[in-house]
């Protein structure tokens, strides 16, 4: 099936590749289906595209290129609505607020996106530690490796 997206345009997905929010995002809780789509090969970050409204798609970012040592815990309730049962089918994101220059824009560390890659379900999970890691943490660790 085709979808519009925020950021990309036009582009063809299968229903494989729709993930499932059950709790929607915060902000948006009546939103549920997404759509993980690669931006460029040479950055990690990708889009996090809404398949029920064109204009709701985030730019998330691999946290641990930028942060090595984030690390999180999930809550027995989280893991329960991400249906896990291996730890290597997890994969994490954080959400990207961009500005013009790269390394000038920021990812909320305070509210990872955690996407059950095998059983295709996800939810951003708000910390309870807010002291742990900031909601703007900045992406200037790139600055020296994209132009």
């Amino acid at each position: 099936m085709k979808i519009i997206t925020k950021f990309l345009g036009e582009v063809e997905i299968t229903n494989e590749d729709v993930i499932t929010f059950p709790e929607g995002i915060p902000g948006f809780p009546d939103v549920t289906k997404f759509v993980l789509l690669p931006l460029d090969q040479d950055l990690p970050l990708a889009l996090l595209q809404c398949t029920e409204n064109p204009e709701l798609g985030f730019i998330v970012a691999y946290p641990f290129v930028f942060k090595p040592d984030y690390a999180f815990d999930l809550s027995m309730e989280d893991s329960e609505v991400l249906a896990v049962e291996h730890e290597e089918d997890l994969v994490t994101y954080a959400i990207v607020t961009l500005k013009e220059k790269l390394s000038d824009s920021t990812m909320n560390l305070l509210a990872p996106v955690v996407i059950n890659m095998k059983k295709k379900v996800g939810k951003q999970i708000v910390l309870s530690d807010s002291k742990a890691y900031p909601l703007r943490f900045s992406l200037s660790a790139l600055e020296g490796s994209v132009k």
